[in-house]
C-alpha cells in the first residue's frame, strides 16, 4: 500500500481477462455453485435452439476425467467469418465478450441468452474447451486453454493436461471430418479450471437432473438425456410411486432421459403433492408494450429506437388441501427463482381477482368484514409461471430476477381475464372448483385471523405472567445453549425415572401426555390450540412457521425419547411432522435426534466371585447374535431375558446408562438431504389422502418380517 495513487496504478483488464480476474461477477462464486453455472450457460444456449425450432435432443455427459460435454442438434455455431472482427463465428462465440445472435439480430424471437457472456465466460473459467460443429456437410474443431485458442498434441483420448501450442499469427478452423447430409448441431466439451474453481467443487448430478426434468417439462417434445460416467457417481435408477419406472425415466443405471410432451400442466402436477381443490387451470395469452432501445445499425453504430414487444404468458395453476405453496417462475426458459415483474403481477391479481370474488359471495361464505391478504390466496397453490419476452431486462448476470417493468401490467390482464372467465362460467364442473376454492381462501383467512387472535392472546397472558414456560417443564441449570439437551419424554412414567437418570447441569425433560396433533392434516389455529404441541413450541422458545428463529432456541439439542414399540414409533413421526412443517431449521442444522433405548438386558453370569455382566442389545438379530456367542463361549445367563416395553421399566440407573449419559448412550440424528423429497414422505405418511398410504403400506409389507412384528 502506498499513499501515491496516480494513473499509472490503473489497471485495463482486456477480453476474458477480466472473467478470470473477477469471475464471481459472470458466475456468482468459484465454487459448486459457479461450476454448475458455467454448465447452465452452455446448456441453455442448446436449449435456445431447440426453443426455437431447431433439434429435439440435447446430451449432457460426465465424464470421469472431470470434464463435461453438451451435444445438440441445432443449427451449429455459424463457421463462416465475422466481417467487423475477421474471426469465424465459432471463435467469436468463444473468444469475444458479449457477442453472439441474442442481440435482436432475428436469429432468435426470445432466448435465455442475453448478455453474450455465456460461451465466452465459460471458455475463459475452463483449462481446456473443445468445440465440435456439425455444419454444411463438415465436421469443424477448434480448442482452447483458458480462453487462448490453439491446437493440443493429444495421443488418443483427449485428457486436460496434453500439450498445447497456441496459434502465433491467425487461429484456424479446422475441418476433422464429413457430416451426415441433414445433421447439424454442436458438442461442446470442457475442462473447469482449477486455479479458478475451489478443490472441492463439483458437479452435483441431482442438480442436473432436477433442472434437467424441469427443462423438459417447459419444451415439451425435447427429450434431455443425462449420462454420468463417472466410476465413483454413478447415477442411481430413478423409479416412479410404488416403484414403478418414472415417466421418461429409462433402466439404465447412469443414464436418465426426461421427455414430456404435456409442458407446464404436466409439471404442476408433478410439483402438487396434495389432493386437488381444482383442476389444473391453463392461463394464456399476451400483450404488446413499446420500449426504447439501442439497435445496432449496419454502419456498426448504435441508435437508439422505439420497438414494440411482444410479450407471451403461459401459466398452469391448480390448488389442493395442504397449505404450502410452490411457485415456479420462468423467463424464456430461465428459471427466476428470486420472482421479478412477471411474478409480483401473477400474484397481485391473483389477490384482487380472488377478493372481487370473496366479496360477491361474502353471505354465502360467510366472509365478516375481513380481507383476504396474499398468504390467504397462495396457500396450497402449486403453479408455473412462464413468460416469453424478446430481450428481456434482468438484474444481473445471473439472470435470478426480471426487471422489465411492463411484463406486470401483461400478466395481470392476461389473468384477470382467464380467471374472470373462469367464475363466470355456467359449467357446473367450473362452478363447483369455484366454490370449492373460494371456501377453502375463506377458511384460511379465517384460521389466521384467529391465529392473531390466539397469538396476541398468548402475547398479553406472557407480559402478565412472571414466568411463559409450562410448569411440567423440568428445566437444566447451564445457560450454554451448546451444550443444553431437551428430552421429549413420553409419558409421566418415563417422566418419573428420566429425573432421577438425567444430568440436571444440562439436560431438561418435557413430557408429553399420549399422542400428539397430526399437524400435516390440521390447520395453524389447530396446532397453536393444541396443548402438547403449543407446549413444544414455547419451550424451545423460538417461534414457529416463518418466523421461526434459529438463534433463539434455548436448547442445542432436541432429543425425543419414546419407547421401543409401535406406539412409540408413532409418538415419535407425529413429532417428527411438528418439527418439519413449524420447526424445520432445527432439522436442517442437524439439532433433533431421536433416542435409541436398548430392546433387551442380558445379564451373564460369570463363574467363582467375579461379578456377574450386563449387557444391553438393540433388535432382535443382536439378541440372538449375542446369545450364539455366549453359547460358543460356554456362558450361561440369567432366564427369563428382560425384554423392555417402555422406558418406564427401566430403573434410573438402567436409563442412564443406556439412553442419556454421553459417555454410552446412541442417539439417532434426524437429517433432510432434500426438501421436497421429505415433503413428498410427510404427505404420504401423515396427509389426508389414505388410498396412497394404504398402498404403501402394502407394497412395502414384504420388507417386513412377521416374527418381528411385537404382537
Amino acid at each position: 500500500m502506498t499513499a501515491e495513487y496516480s494513473a499509472h496504478h490503473l489497471q485495463v483488464l482486456e477480453g476474458l481477462e477480466a472473467v478470470r480476474k473477477r469471475p464471481g461477477m459472470y458466475i456468482g462464486s468459484n465454487g459448486s455453485p459457479g461450476l454448475m453455472h458455467c454448465l447452465w450457460e452452455i446448456i441453455d444456449n442448446s436449449v435456445d435452439e431447440a426453443v426455437a425450432g431447431n433439434g429435439s435432443k440435447i446430451d449432457v455427459i460426465l465424464h470421469p476425467d472431470g470434464s463435461v460435454e453438451v451435444h445438440d442438434r441445432g443449427r451449429g455455431i455459424p463457421v463462416d467469418v465475422e466481417p467487423r472482427t475477421g474471426l469465424t463465428g465459432v471463435e467469436v462465440v468463444f473468444t469475444k465478450l458479449h457477442a453472439g445472435g441474442k442481440f435482436g439480430g432475428g436469429s432468435y424471437a426470445a432466448s435465455g441468452g442475453l448478455h453474450g457472456v455465456g460461451a465466452s465466460v465459460v471458455n475463459a473459467l475452463s483449462e481446456r474447451l473443445d468445440v465440435e460443429v456439425d455444419r454444411g456437410g463438415k465436421t469443424y474443431a477448434m480448442s482452447f486453454r483458458r480462453g487462448e485458442p490453439g491446437i493440443f498434441t493429444d495421443a488418443g483420448e483427449k485428457r486436460r493436461d496434453a500439450p498445447f501450442t497456441p496459434f502465433q499469427d491467425n487461429s484456424e478452423l479446422r475441418v476433422i471430418g464429413k457430416a451426415p447430409r441433414g445433421v447439424t448441431g454442436t458438442r461442446i466439451r470442457y475442462w473447469a479450471d482449477r486455479q479458478i474453481f475451489t478443490k472441492d467443487a463439483a458437479f452435483q448430478l441431482a442438480e442436473l437432473e432436477t433442472r434437467a426434468r424441469q427443462t423438459a417439462f417447459l419444451v415439451p417434445g425435447l427429450e434431455l438425456v443425462v449420462r454420468d460416467a463417472r466410476a465413483s457417481t454413478a447415477a442411481e435408477p430413478q423409479s416412479g410411486a410404488e416403484g414403478e419406472a418414472a415417466p421418461g425415466v429409462t433402466d439404465a443405471v447412469n443414464e436418465t432421459s426426461y421427455h414430456y410432451e404435456g409442458g407446464i400442466a404436466e409439471f404442476v402436477e408433478y410439483l402438487a403433492t396434495d389432493a386437488p381443490v381444482t383442476d389444473t387451470w391453463r392461463v394464456q395469452g399476451e400483450g404488446t408494450f413499446k420500449e426504447t432501445v439501442p439497435v445496432l445499425q449496419p454502419d456498426g453504430h448504435m441508435v437508439a429506437t422505439e420497438v414494440e414487444r411482444v410479450c407471451a404468458v403461459d401459466i398452469a395453476l391448480r390448488w389442493g388441501t395442504g397449505y404450502d405453496t410452490s411457485t415456479r417462475s420462468f423467463v424464456n426458459i430461465i428459471a427466476t427463482p428470486k420472482g421479478g415483474t412477471h411474478q409480483q403481477g401473477f400474484e397481485q391479481e391473483l389477490l384482487k381477482v380472488l377478493r372481487a370474488q370473496v366479496e360477491q359471495n361474502a353471505r354465502r361464505l360467510k366472509a365478516g368484514s375481513d380481507k383476504l391478504e396474499k398468504d390467504d390466496v397462495l396457500a396450497g397453490l402449486t403453479a408455473v409461471l412462464t413468460v416469453n419476452v424478446p430481450e428481456p431486462q434482468f438484474e444481473g448476470q445471473t439472470k435470478e430476477v426480471l426487471g422489465t417493468p411492463a411484463v406486470r401490467t401483461i400478466v395481470a390482464q392476461v389473468v384477470r381475464k382467464a380467471l374472470g372467465e373462469r367464475f363466470a362460467s355456467t359449467k357446473r364442473d367450473d362452478k363447483n372448483q369455484a366454490s370449492m376454492l373460494l371456501d377453502k381462501i375463506v377458511a384460511e383467512m379465517k384460521a389466521r385471523v384467529s391465529a392473531r387472535a390466539h397469538k396476541e392472546t398468548q402475547r398479553r397472558k406472557n407480559a402478565l405472567e412472571s414466568s411463559s414456560l409450562p410448569a411440567k417443564l423440568v428445566d437444566c441449570r447451564s445457560t450454554d445453549i451448546a451444550q443444553t439437551e431437551l428430552f421429549i419424554v413420553e409419558g409421566d412414567s418415563a417422566l418419573g425415572t428420566a429425573k432421577h437418570a438425567r444430568t440436571s447441569e444440562y439436560q431438561a425433560l418435557l413430557p408429553i401426555r399420549g399422542k400428539i396433533l397430526n399437524v400435516q392434516k390440521a390447520s395453524v389455529s389447530d396446532m397453536l390450540s393444541n396443548l402438547e404441541c403449543a407446549s413444544i413450541i414455547q419451550v424451545i422458545g423460538a417461534g414457529s412457521g416463518r418466523s421461526f428463529d434459529l438463534s433463539t432456541a434455548r436448547y442445542g439439542k432436541i432429543i425425543l425419547m419414546s419407547d421401543a414399540d409401535v406406539d412409540g414409533a408413532h409418538i415419535r413421526t407425529l413429532l417428527l411432522t411438528l418439527f418439519y412443517r413449524y420447526m424445520r431449521p432445527l432439522i436442517e442444522d442437524g439439532r433433533v435426534f431421536a433416542a435409541v433405548p436398548p430392546l433387551h438386558r442380558v445379564i451373564v453370569m460369570n463363574p467363582g466371585s467375579k461379578p456377574n455382566e450386563t449387557i444391553y442389545t438393540y433388535s432382535e438379530g443382536e439378541l440372538h447374535t449375542l446369545l450364539a456367542k455366549l453359547r460358543k463361549q460356554n456362558k450361561r445367563w440369567h432366564e427369563p431375558i428382560q425384554r423392555y416395553k417402555g422406558l418406564g421399566e427401566m430403573d434410573a440407573e438402567q436409563l442412564a446408562s443406556t439412553t442419556m449419559d454421553r459417555s454410552g448412550r446412541l442417539l439417532r440424528r434426524v437429517r433432510m438431504e432434500d426438501a421436497e423429497a421429505a415433503g413428498r414422505v410427510f404427505e404420504l405418511l401423515m396427509g389426508n389422502e389414505v388410498a396412497p398410504r394404504r398402498e404403501f403400506i402394502i407394497d412395502s409389507s414384504d420388507r417386513l418380517a412377521r416374527e418381528a412384528i411385537d404382537a
